[in-house]
């Protein structure tokens, strides 16, 4: 089963960067990506396994999509946000246990992170733990 992301953000440049990478480095991982925010809005649901949003887009701003995702029944913890302010601004602005992350996407470090929560996806999306048999092996 596929791993379904979702990428948001304004600066096109960045947007087909990170796309692009994502495709070559993590083939399981479905990426839908978008440099326009409101658009971006019908894909938002509760399947979504990996959402991340540019804080600072025109039109609509990065914590409302975060509150938006929210309320379309996403898990706080599986959305991150970008931004090219450093970590100390975001977390000040964006509060732990609000989101899964806050990151500042220009920072190398910062790329780390995303990997390991990449591999975790493309893990996830390449075992069968959602078929009936395995769940029920998980449960004994």
């Amino acid at each position: 089963m596929m791993r379904k992301i979702l990428i948001i953000d304004d600066d096109q440049y960045f947007l087909d960067f990170l796309t692009d990478y994502v495709r070559e480095h993590y083939p399981l991982l479905e990426i839908l990506s978008f440099n326009n925010a409101i658009k971006s809005l019908p894909a938002i649901s509760d399947d979504t396994d990996l959402l991340l949003i540019d804080l600072e887009m025109p039109g609509l701003d990065g914590t409302k999509i975060l509150a938006y995702a929210c309320e379309k029944g996403l898990s706080r913890e599986k959305i991150i946000i970008f931004s090219g302010h450093d970590a100390e601004y975001l977390h000040k602005l964006i509060p732990m246990g609000q989101c899964l992350a806050v990151l500042n996407k220009h920072e190398a470090r910062q790329k780390e992170v995303l990997d390991m929560v990449f591999k975790s996806l493309q893990k996830k999306g390449g075992s069968e733990e959602t078929t009936p048999s395995h769940q029920a092996a998980r449960k004994q």
